[in-house]
């Protein structure tokens, strides 16, 4: 007697062979990988973005604002940055993948008690950032929403998406900094131009403060000095050079690019942030702790 098959059934030895096709062409030709992503015809990868962005803006002739400033304006992005959740990189590749390009093996040259300080800022408290105290630099550039430049006669004022809209403003007309008993969360910002760079320095920060949720902390006697620099019309060298000799036994500097928001009518938008703000009685719920400042060795 002979037996034939359903519809289903022809129908399932056929999608049968079909898959079976595919997977043994897949196994022939595996997927290529992507190349990596080039970031004004540079390496996406800091250390190598920086030595390729360093040579690309010493050539570069700028835009300029009316009183003849290089034009810094717009929404600018930092995905090179990744919102600095792992300043020194990812293991295995760690020196492949830090933001770190001073001192050259990429990490942070932390005291003997700080390094240890930030393992245990991740175990037992709450990064600042969660519970809405304002960031300062690193941070304020290198957020994961975007921020926008506007440069007035004088000043420069720089206003972030996230962290309720945080901003600061950056003196460019000579004053002097705030008399050093004056603490604040985002610090007294300076500027000044250097050829087509602007370099900001920073003091009188509290100390109270993190760089990125991975723990990594300073005291309130660090200098941070920004220096931005047009590597294209749309691309940003970014550098920050951190001097902060309670915490580190040397000034050490990370760098990313600052990349123009693609969307040429992108509007930057506010994010609601507030103090102790839903997520901080949840993280103390389960055993967290407010960050009381850095530890200092006795």
């Amino acid at each position: 007697m002979t037996r034939r098959l359903s519809t289903t059934g022809r129908l399932a030895i056929t999608f049968a062979g079909v898959a079976l096709c595919s997977l043994a062409g897949s196994a022939q030709q595996p997927p290529q990988p992507r190349p990596p992503r080039t970031v004004a015809g540079c390496p996406s990868l800091a250390p190598a973005f920086y030595t390729c962005a360093s040579a690309k803006a010493n050539a570069f002739n700028p835009p300029r604002t009316p009183d003849g400033q290089p034009n810094l304006q717009g929404a600018w992005e930092a995905p090179m940055a990744g919102g600095l959740n792992n300043i020194e990189g990812r293991n295995p590749q760690r020196a492949a993948t830090t933001l770190v390009v001073d001192p050259p093996e990429g990490t942070i040259p932390y005291q003997p008690w700080a390094r240890q300080q930030k393992t245990e800022n991740v175990e037992q408290y709450i990064d600042p950032y969660y519970h809405c105290t304002p960031i300062t630099a690193p941070r304020i550039m290198a957020s994961l929403r975007a921020r926008q430049i506007l440069q007035f006669s004088g000043q420069m004022t720089i206003v972030n998406e996230s962290g309720g809209h945080s901003f600061r403003i950056v003196y460019l007309d000579g004053r002097p900094h705030l008399p050093a008993d004056i603490k604040l969360w985002r610090g007294d910002s300076r500027g000044r131009w250097d050829g087509n760079t602007l370099e900001i320095e920073t003091t009188n920060l509290t100390g109270h403060g993190w760089y990125s949720q991975s723990g990594d902390f300073f005291s309130d006697v660090v200098k941070m000095t920004e220096r931005l620099t047009l590597v294209d019309a749309d691309t940003i060298l970014y550098t920050i050079t951190i001097n902060d000799p309670k915490v580190a036994t040397r000034p050490w500097t990370m760098a990313f690019a600052l990349e123009r928001a693609k969307d040429r009518k992108y509007e930057v938008m506010e994010e609601a942030c507030w103090e102790n703000e839903v997520d901080t009685p949840e993280l103390l719920a389960v055993g967290m702790k407010m960050y009381p400042g850095p530890r200092y060795p006795k």
